[in-house]
C-alpha cells in the first residue's frame, strides 16, 4: 500500500485518494504515486469511471515550490497530466476545500470537475512573479474563455464554487456528503454513456483577440502589478491559445514560465515566501523546550491597539479579558470592538451568529485581579516607560506563576520593563502592528532574562493567532521602527526643503511601498510619532532640523486623519488624501525658521535619501545580532511596513541593488549632510571591500550550506 495514494473500488468505479500532509502539495513523491495508480487503473478493463479526491481539508494546494530553484519540472507535470486526460473512461476531479495553483491545473486535465459549496479555486502564481506553468494558461481559457481565464489569473484570488460553476470551471456543486456525491456523479456519467471530455481538445476563437483586447488587459496588468512583468507574461501565454495548437501552447507556456522564474521579481517574491516560514524557527533552541498552555489571554488597554489584540485572540477562539482604568473608557473600547465585528458582518466575512460567538469570548474588566487565570497578558497602553512599569507591577502582583507577561511597546527597553517585576524570565515583547487584528506581523522581543520557554510560547502564540512572528533582541525600535528612523527623517526633511507631501509619497509608492511614509504618519496619528520623538530626543543627533516637519503640523493641531488634516486634508468619513496648501504653508514657515534652503529634487534623490538609510540600518541590525537572519529583516518590512514583496524586502533589495552602489550613495550623502544616519555600517564597508553579498555573509555566519 502506498502511503500517499490509495485506490478504493466501488463496483466499476475506482476512487484514487491522495493524502500528502499537511496540505496535499504535489511533491515528486505524490506525482510518482499518482503515476503508479493511473497505470494500474488504465490496465484494468473493468473500470468504467475514476474519481480523484484528496484526504484532509483540501484538494491539491499547488506544486512543490521547493523545486523552483532546481531543474525545470514542466515536462514531468505535462506527462502526468496527459495520463489523467488520456484515460479512456471518465476522470472526475472531486475538489473539496481549496484547489490552488498546480492543484487546479491538475483538475483542468481531468474530464469533469465537481465541488461542494464551500470549495475555493485559485491561481496565485503572478503574486510570486511567475505564471501558471503546468498547463493552466492553455487549458483554462479553453474551458472558461479568455476573459474569465485572465481575470482569474490576474486577480490571483479565490473563486467560490458558485462563480466557478457559472463560468464553467466546474460541472456541478454538490451539497450533502461529498464522497457519496462524487460516486453518484460518476455512476450518472456511466448510466448516461458519457465518456471522456478533454479540455485540450477545445479551441479558442482567434477573432476574440484584437488589439483593443490586448491593450485592455495589458493596461489592467500594469495597474495591478506596477514594476512587474509576470502578469504581462501570463497574458501573452493565454493569448497563445488562439494561435497555437495545444501541444505547441504547452511548450510556449513552459518557455515563458522558466523565463519568469529567472527574474528578480520571482526570486524576490519566492524569497519572501520562504522567509516568512523560516522566521518561525528559533535557532539554537532545543526541541525539548515546549510552549506553555495558551487557554486564556489578558489585554491591558481597551484602545485601538488593545481592542485589536483582543479581537485577534477571539478570532482564534481564545477567551480574552480586556482591562481599562475606567468603566467609561472600557465601554468605549468594547463598543469599537463590536463595531469592528459588525463591519465584518456587513461585508459578509462572518454572520451574526459568528459575531456573537466571538464577542462572547471577550470580557471587560477594570480590576487586575481578573487576570489571575490568564496564561498570557499583553500590555497595550500609552508609550510611557513610567506607565508601563506601573502596569507590570500590577500584573506581577496578580498573574499566576508561569504566565507570560508581554509588552506591546514599539520602542521602549523591554529589559527595563522586565526589571520592574519579580519574574523577568516570563517577560517578552510582543509588538503588534495596527490594526492588530489585521496586520500579520508580530515582532517577538527576547529580553536578556527571557527564558527559552517564554520565547517558545510567544512564537507559538503567533501561530495560534495567525501572525507572522520575527524574533528580535532588545534595542531601540527593535527591527522595523529602528530602520524607519532615517527613512522617516529624510521624508520629513524633504518637505522642509520644498517638496510637497504628495511628491515624496508618490516617489515611494512608485517604488512599490504600499503607502508613502507621510500618508502613514497621517493614518497612525502625527501625535503618536511626535510623542515617540520627544521621549527619545536624547537618542538623536544634535540637529535642529530633526523631526521638525511633523512637529510643526502637530503644533498647528493637525494630527492626521483623526482631525481631518495632517500632511494632507481629509473629508469626514473618507480617507482619500487631498493636497492642502495650508500644510505646505506651515512647513514652509518652519523651514524658514530653521534656515533650510528650498530646492527641487529628482525622483532618484528622493528615493535614495529615504531608502538608503533604511537599508544601511538593517545591515547594522544584522551585524549587531538583533535578528537571527537577514531574511527576518525582509519579513518585518514586507509584512509590517508595506515594503514591496517583489523587491524581496530591504536586505534582498540591498543585494540586488548592489552593495557597492549602496555604499557609494551613503558616502555621497554623508559628504552633503554629515554623518547622522549617513555613516555606512561597518559590515557594509567590509562586504564591499571583500566583494561579498549580504546573503553569502549571512549563510556563512549561520553555517548554512547552499
Amino acid at each position: 500500500m502506498n502511503p500517499i495514494v490509495q485506490t478504493q473500488r466501488h463496483g466499476d468505479i475506482v476512487v484514487i485518494v491522495v493524502e500528502n500532509p499537511p496540505v496535499n502539495t504535489i511533491t515528486a513523491a505524490a506525482r510518482a504515486a499518482m503515476r503508479g495508480a493511473l497505470e494500474t487503473v488504465s490496465a484494468d478493463k473493468s473500470v468504467r469511471a475514476v474519481v480523484l479526491r484528496c484526504a484532509g481539508n483540501n484538494f491539491f494546494t499547488g506544486a512543490d515550490i521547493n523545486e523552483f530553484s532546481g531543474p525545470p519540472k514542466e515536462a514531468e507535470y505535462r506527462a502526468l497530466w496527459a495520463q489523467f486526460e488520456g484515460l479512456k473512461v471518465p476522470m472526475i476531479a472531486a475538489m473539496h476545500g481549496s484547489s490552488i495553483g498546480g492543484g487546479l491545473e491538475l483538475a483542468l486535465a481531468c474530464h469533469y470537475r465537481i465541488a461542494p459549496p464551500t470549495a475555493k479555486f485559485m491561481l496565485p502564481e503572478v503574486t510570486l512573479g511567475i505564471i501558471p506553468g503546468a498547463g493552466g494558461t492553455q487549458r483554462l481559457p479553453r474551458l472558461v474563455g479568455l476573459d474569465n481565464a485572465l481575470r482569474m489569473i490576474l486577480d490571483a484570488k479565490p473563486v467560490d464554487a458558485g462563480k466557478a460553476r457559472e463560468m464553467g470551471l466546474i460541472d456541478e456543486v454538490m451539497s450533502g456528503d461529498f464522497v457519496t456525491g462524487a460516486l453518484h456523479f460518476a455512476q450518472k456519467l456511466i448510466s448516461q454513456g458519457d465518456g471522456p471530455r478533454r479540455t485540450s481538445e477545445r479551441s479558442v476563437d482567434p477573432r476574440e483577440i484584437s488589439p483593443e483586447f490586448t491593450a485592455r488587459w495589458q493596461a489592467e496588468a500594469r495597474r495591478m502589478y506596477p514594476n512587474r512583468t509576470a502578469a504581462l507574461t501570463a497574458i501573452d501565454a493565454v493569448q497563445a491559445t488562439a494561435r497555437l495548437s495545444f501541444a505547441e501552447g504547452l511548450l510556449y507556456e513552459e518557455k515563458l514560465a522558466n523565463q519568469t522564474k529567472a527574474t528578480i521579481e520571482a526570486r524576490a517574491s519566492i524569497h519572501v515566501f520562504f522567509a516568512e516560514r523560516e522566521s518561525r524557527r528559533i535557532e539554537g533552541l532545543s526541541a525539548d523546550v515546549q510552549p506553555r498552555p495558551l487557554a486564556h489571554a489578558g489585554v491591558v488597554g481597551a484602545g485601538t491597539m488593545g481592542g485589536g489584540i483582543a479581537i485577534a485572540f477571539a478570532n482564534a477562539g481564545i477567551p480574552v479579558t480586556i482591562l481599562d482604568v475606567t468603566h467609561e473608557s472600557l465601554t468605549h473600547g468594547l463598543s469599537v470592538v463590536d463595531s469592528t465585528y459588525e463591519s465584518m458582518v456587513k461585508r459578509g466575512r462572518i454572520d451574526a451568529a459568528e459575531k456573537a460567538r466571538r464577542l462572547g469570548l471577550i470580557t471587560g474588566t477594570v480590576n487586575y485581579r481578573d487576570f489571575a487565570t490568564s496564561d498570557v497578558i499583553i500590555e497595550a497602553v500609552f508609550e510611557s516607560m513610567d506607565l508601563k512599569k506601573r502596569v507590570f507591577g500590577e500584573l506581577d502582583a496578580v498573574a499566576k506563576p508561569g504566565a507570560i507577561l508581554a509588552t506591546n511597546t514599539s520602542t521602549l527597553d523591554v529589559d527595563e520593563i522586565a526589571a520592574s517585576t519579580r519574574r523577568p524570565q516570563d517577560v517578552v515583547g510582543l509588538h503588534f502592528f495596527s490594526p492588530a487584528n489585521v496586520m500579520p506581523l508580530l515582532e517577538v522581543v527576547r529580553g536578556k532574562e527571557s527564558s527559552d520557554q517564554a520565547v517558545r510560547t510567544a512564537m507559538e502564540l503567533a501561530r495560534v493567532i495567525r501572525k507572522t512572528p520575527v524574533l528580535a533582541r532588545v534595542c531601540y525600535g527593535f527591527i522595523g521602527n529602528r530602520m524607519m528612523e532615517g527613512y522617516a527623517r529624510e521624508a520629513l526633511l524633504l518637505t522642509l526643503e520644498g517638496e510637497t507631501p504628495r511628491r515624496v509619497d508618490t516617489v515611494l509608492e512608485n517604488f512599490g511601498m504600499a503607502m508613502g511614509i507621510l500618508a502613514v504618519f497621517d493614518m497612525a496619528g502625527i501625535d503618536v510619532g511626535v510623542n515617540v520623538h520627544r521621549t527619545n530626543a536624547h537618542r538623536y543627533p544634535p540637529d535642529p532640523t530633526y523631526y521638525q516637519a511633523d512637529a510643526a503640523l502637530h503644533a498647528a493641531g493637525r494630527l492626521g486623519q483623526k482631525t481631518g488634516s495632517g500632511f494632507y486634508r481629509y473629508v469626514k468619513g473618507d480617507r482619500t488624501r487631498h493636497d492642502d496648501p495650508e500644510a505646505s504653508a506651515i512647513l514652509q514657515r518652519r523651514a524658514a525658521e530653521l534656515a533650510i534652503p528650498r530646492r527641487a529634487h529628482s525622483d532618484e534623490e528622493i528615493l535614495e535619501r529615504c531608502i538608503f538609510p533604511l537599508l544601511n540600518e538593517g545591515i547594522r541590525i544584522l551585524e549587531e545580532g538583533i535578528v537571527q537572519r537577514a531574511s527576518d529583516v525582509d519579513v518585518v518590512w514586507c509584512a509590517g511596513y508595506g515594503f514591496p514583496r517583489y523587491r524581496g524586502g530591504p536586505m534582498f533589495y540591498a543585494d540586488t541593488l548592489g552593495l557597492p552602489a549602496l555604499l557609494a550613495g551613503m558616502q555621497k550623502y554623508r559628504e552633503r549632510f554629515g554623518p547622522m544616519h549617513w555613516e555606512p555600517a561597518p559590515l557594509l564597508v567590509r562586504l564591499v571591500r571583500e566583494g561579498r553579498t549580504l546573503a553569502d555573509w549571512d549563510k556563512e555566519r549561520r553555517g548554512v550550506v547552499s
